[in-house]
């Protein structure tokens, strides 16, 4: 697998993310985890992260999840045209749900083993590839429900990564004093875990993993 997971935004090397891409710029780009929010924020939050993108040369385009909820092998076969899947932050309890009612959850992993694309994201796009969510209900409210989402809770995860990680650890971010929350949380129930500040990320590129920023 080819990994960037940056504890908030492009982080301080998104250069180890274009290196694994090695000249390829195609991103499919995910924001349903701010779906909860009014639209026109919500669109303010899309194009801020266009831009984003765009400033280190990638070139995004938005995958909406619920376009393709009940359409699995559409959203399949339309996320194998990209070189790069970002995901961005937002509540992860939306993002799992989209992951469900989209179908994403049933090849994902397969996608990612495959190296058929390199996968990058933050906070909610790191969470969503860990065992369970179990502690980040002291960050992210379970049971905001969007339109057109199912208001089960889910707190497995995709378990691409074998522990779980707390984002904003440590950091000027309005979440950090909740992160450390579920940092005790961890800690109390034996989960293995990894904090990151804003800045750092995770590279996982095939048996390499290090942390960067």
């Amino acid at each position: 697998m080819k990994l960037y997971l940056s504890s908030f935004r492009l982080g301080n090397k998104p250069e180890a993310l274009l290196t694994m891409l090695n000249g390829k710029s195609r991103t499919a780009l995910i924001v349903n985890a701010t779906d909860f929010l009014d639209p026109a924020e919500r669109a303010t939050r899309l194009a801020e992260e266009v831009e984003r993108l765009r400033g280190i040369g990638l070139e995004p385009t938005e995958i909406d999840l619920r376009n393709y909820f009940g359409k699995t092998e559409e959203l399949k076969s339309e996320l194998l045209n990209y070189d790069l899947i970002w995901m961005r932050g937002g509540n992860i309890f939306v993002l799992r749900r989209a992951f469900r009612q989209s179908g994403a959850d049933t090849f994902f992993v397969e996608l990612l083993q495959s190296e058929k694309v390199v996968y990058g994201g933050y906070s909610a796009g790191i969470d969503i590839l860990q065992p369970h969510l179990h502690g980040i209900e002291l960050v992210d409210p379970p049971d905001i429900i969007p339109d057109g989402y199912d208001a089960e809770i889910i707190w497995d995860c995709l378990g691409v990564l074998p522990y779980c990680v707390a984002p904003h650890y440590k950091s000027d971010h309005p979440e950090s004093a909740d992160v450390d929350k579920t940092v005790d949380y961890y800690i109390e129930n034996h989960i293995p875990f990894v904090a990151l500040k804003d800045g750092q990320a995770i590279v996982i590129d095939g048996d390499s993993q290090s942390f960067v920023g």
